[in-house]
This record gives structure tokens, sequence and C-alpha cells, in this order.
């Protein structure tokens, strides 16, 4: 059996083979060594099986069937994590101040001008806490704010299109948990189709409906679970793979790493605060007032139970005894580069730089940070693709509800549906590092053509129609209080210019 071990390597005996080996030790030396040999000419080290890779167990599996027995226990010490780390909520706060941000603003892009304008208006009094949110306790920029916490925290979140009377139009939302979804249901409503994770697919995995549990306000007692079509939830969470159809946290493979740097921090805190104290021990001579078992009576004997160690105090000390100081010493000099190490891991392996997550910016420059940044923007603009699409399916909604409810007249909305939807979505935009070198790029952008003023106004949150309306209002405004506004935006040229041609004064009659 020795020599067998050294021809598989040492490699441990599967049940087979040791009963080969039992029966037939020659049959399974040759079947070892044919195996060692197939082994070795793999083509791919991760593919090997030898001794290196002897711990790595590894199945194919449909992406159902490797998150299902998962699920629940990332998304339960993702939450806990989200409780206790401030390593974990660096993430959060990044991902959700980056995302979102101060909201998205609408733009209308229906040829009526006093159209886009009203349904500008109405989808602002909409956002409101009070019309959009079925509990009326959050505006929409809170409930997009949370859904990208809760999808990076529980992997996915569900908003439920409610048809009420309670705000300006019938139309609200409801966020509900994916700990919602009605995962013991296995009846489809419909025939042909199935139910799996507590919601209905057909036969090409397209969602059809969603089974959800209702909850007494008290949290504990179920009621009977309801069913909601799937045109009316629009369900938030990250597609990974083909054959996945429930959500899997976006931390999950982050977790075991935050988790180990926080028990570290922990540690190391806990030796820090032993190194900071001071113990005194008191040595007896004499234990407990005996010498041979005879008892002794000092003259004046002084207990040292509860005493305390204070500034300039004298304790006289029993006949015999002594003092032992303990102080301890010593440092974590490397807990700082051991945790900032594992702080790169973590935000890379959420595709974050180490700067946006820690806020530290004491070992970059203007190049790196901006570098940084624009890697980092890279990143959220694939959680914006999906907030943006959100909005739109909520968008859509809306207007079809403001038609019905007689709030906006489109005669022929019904016929030219796709014409009327047409928006776009302005993000607020982020303030540089450096804002006059921005702003000397954009100006050369613009007088090369390489950007239009369209386009600086997209890229800094605003309607260009809007700026350029603004600019005119207040130029008429400043020409009635006589003052040459022209000549402050453009400088001294522009002032002559401007002079000559309303007045023919020159220098003298501006002044």
């Amino acid at each position: 059996m020795p020599t067998l071990l050294i021809l598989m390597g040492g490699r441990k005996l599967s049940w087979l083979e040791e009963a080969i080996a039992f029966i037939s030790p020659e049959r399974a030396a040759k079947r070892a060594m044919w195996r060692s040999a197939f082994e070795e000419i793999k083509n791919y080290d991760a593919g090997n099986g030898n001794r290196h890779n002897a711990g790595w167990r590894a199945t194919n599996d449909s992406a159902e069937m490797t998150d299902r027995f998962s699920r629940e226990s990332v998304r339960a010490r993702a939450r806990d994590l989200e409780r206790n780390s401030d390593l974990m909520n660096s993430l959060i706060w990044a991902r959700k101040r980056n995302v979102i941000g101060s909201g998205f603003q609408l733009q209308a892009r229906t040829e009526d001008e006093e159209l886009n304008t009203q349904l500008e208006k109405l989808w602002r009094k909409w956002c409101k806490a009070r019309n959009c949110d079925v509990t009326g306790t959050q505006s929409l920029n809170q409930l997009l704010r949370m859904a990208v916490v809760r999808k990076q925290i529980d992997g996915g979140i569900l908003f439920l299109k409610r048809y009420t009377k309670e705000g300006m139009i019938p139309f609200s939302l409801q966020m509900i948990e994916v700990d919602e979804l009605d995962t013991l249901q296995v009846a489809p409503k419909n025939a042909g189709n199935r139910v799996v994770g507590g919601i209905e697919y057909n036969t090409y995995n397209r969602p059809m409906g969603y089974w959800i549990r209702q909850y007494q306000i008290d949290g504990f007692s179920v009621e009977k679970p309801i069913y909601v079509k799937a045109d009316d939830v629009i369900f938030y969470y990250s597609k990974r793979r083909p054959s996945q159809i429930r959500e899997m946290s976006d931390v999950a493979h982050t977790l075991p790493r935050i988790r180990d740097t926080n028990e570290f921090i922990t540690a190391v805190s806990i030796k820090q605060r032993i190194e900071a104290c001071l113990a005194v021990f008191i040595k007896k001579v004499l234990p407990n007032g005996t010498v041979a078992g005879r008892s002794i009576a000092p003259d004046h004997k002084v207990e040292y139970e509860g005493k305390r160690l204070a500034p300039g105090m004298i304790q006289e000390l029993n006949i015999g005894d002594d003092v032992e100081v303990v102080n301890p010493t010593g440092q974590s000099a490397d807990a700082a580069s051991f945790v900032k190490l594992h702080q790169k891991m973590i935000g890379a392996g959420q595709g974050l730089s180490y700067e946006a997550t820690s806020r530290d910016l004491s070992e970059v420059n203007y190049s790196s940070a901006r570098q940084g940044a624009i890697e980092d923007e890279l990143t959220f603009v694939e959680e914006e693709e999906q907030i943006i699409a959100l909005l739109d399916e909520i968008y859509e909604t809306f207007m079809i509800s403001c038609v019905l409810s007689g709030l906006v007249s489109i005669p022929d909305f019904w016929e030219k549906k796709e014409e009327f939807f047409l928006h776009e979505w302005i993000k607020m935009p982020k303030r540089w590092i450096d804002p006059l070198k921005e702003a000397n790029a954009t100006k050369t952008a613009l007088c090369s053509g390489i950007k239009t003023f369209k386009q600086v106004a997209a890229e800094n949150g605003a309607d260009w129609r809007e700026q350029i309306n603004d600019m005119a209002e207040v130029m008429e405004y400043a020409a009635t209080k006589g003052i040459d506004f022209q000549s402050i935006l453009f400088g001294s040229g522009g002032r002559e210019e401007a002079g000559h041609e309303s007045d023919g004064e020159g220098e003298s009659g501006e002044e």
C-alpha cells in the first residue's frame, strides 16, 4: 500500500480504488499510473487533480442550482455586515452617492414644447413622497437610493405598480424585499408554466407573475399569498448567467474578506487596549497569614481587595509582601498596511478604487485621482443603465396614468404612444477636482467643435434650452438696468464691439 500511495502521487484513494487495491494491488497500481499520466497531460493547471489542487472541489450546475442553497445565508450575512461593518458601509455609500447622487432630471422629447414643459412639471410633482410612494414616506430619489443599496446587499428588490386614489394620479410604487417572494409556492396559475423561487415562468423562462407573501403589520402573521402579474412588477437585479432566474448579493464574493478584516481590526483593538494597561501583582511571602500551619496576627494587616492605582498614591504593604509591575509593551505597526491592503482588495472586488471606498486621498495627485475617478465611473455606469431602464418603465406608466386621469390631453396618444414616450434622463454632474482645468477643456471642446453647447449642458445636468432662456432673461434684465452684461461675459473686446454697435460713442459712451 505505501508503494501504491507513492504511485498515486500522495493523492487520497477513492473507495473504488481502495477496493481494487485490496483485491489486486497490481491492478490498482496500473490504474494509478494511467490516471496519473492522464492528469499530467491536461492543458490547464486549474484542471489538474494533483496534490496542489487536491482540496479544490467545484461542480458545474445551473445558476439557480448554484445559488439556491446559498442565497439565504449569503443575504443574512451581508445584512449583518451592513449593520455592523464600517468597511461594508464604505462600499454601500460609494455606490449610492455615485449611482444616484442628487437624482435624475427628466427631459421630455416630444415635438410639442408646451407638452414637454407640462409633463416635466407633472413629473416633478409626482416624484414627491405623497404621490410616488404607496406609503407616502419616501420620494422617488429616496426609493432609488434604497433600491441600489438593497440590490448590493440582498441581490435585488421588487417594485410593484400600485393603482390607488391616494396621490395626484392613480399610480404609485411599492417596494418589497426579495424575502417576500413565496418560495413555497409550486403550483402555477396558468397551465404550462412552472413556479421556481416564488416566480412563475413560461417555457422560455420569461417571468409571467410573482407570488408575494402577505405580512401583517407586526411582521410575523402571514396571510394567503397574492399573485401579481409580471407587467405590474419591476424586478431590479443583475443577471450574470443565462440560467440565472433569481438574485444573488452583489457582495457575495467580497463578504469573507470584509469579515476577516473586521475580525482583525477587532483583535488589534483589543491588543492595543491591553498594551495600554498597567497592572500590579502583590507577591505574598506569607500567604493567608500563616507559618507552618500556625496563624499569625500582624500588628496592622492591609487588605488589597478592591484597591486601584491612582496618581501620587502611597500604599503600605504587609510584612513580606512585594510588588511586581506588569507593563505590557509592543505595537501593531503593520496593522495599518494590512487593513489598507485588504481594503484595496475589497474595493477591487467591487470594481472600485481604494480612494473611492476609503476616502483616503493622501497618496494621489490630480492625474491619478482623475484617472481613478474615470475608472470608477465606468463601474457606476453599468448600475446607472439599470436604474435608467427602471425609470423608463416608471415614466411610461406615469404618462399613461396622466392621460387616463385627464391631467394631460393628447388626442392621438394611443396611436402614437412611442413618439410621446420619447424622453431623456439627465444626471446632475459631479464636481471636478480642478474646476479651472475642466472649464478650459470644455471651452476648447466648444471652440474646436468637438462638443456642442447642447452636449455640454447635458453633461452639467442642465437643459440647454433652459440655459439659453435663462441667459437671455438675465441679459435683458441687465440692459434695463443699464448694465452691459455682454462685456462681463466676453471681456473688453466684446465691450468695445457692443459699445460701437449700440450708440457709436466708443469707450467713453460705455462709461
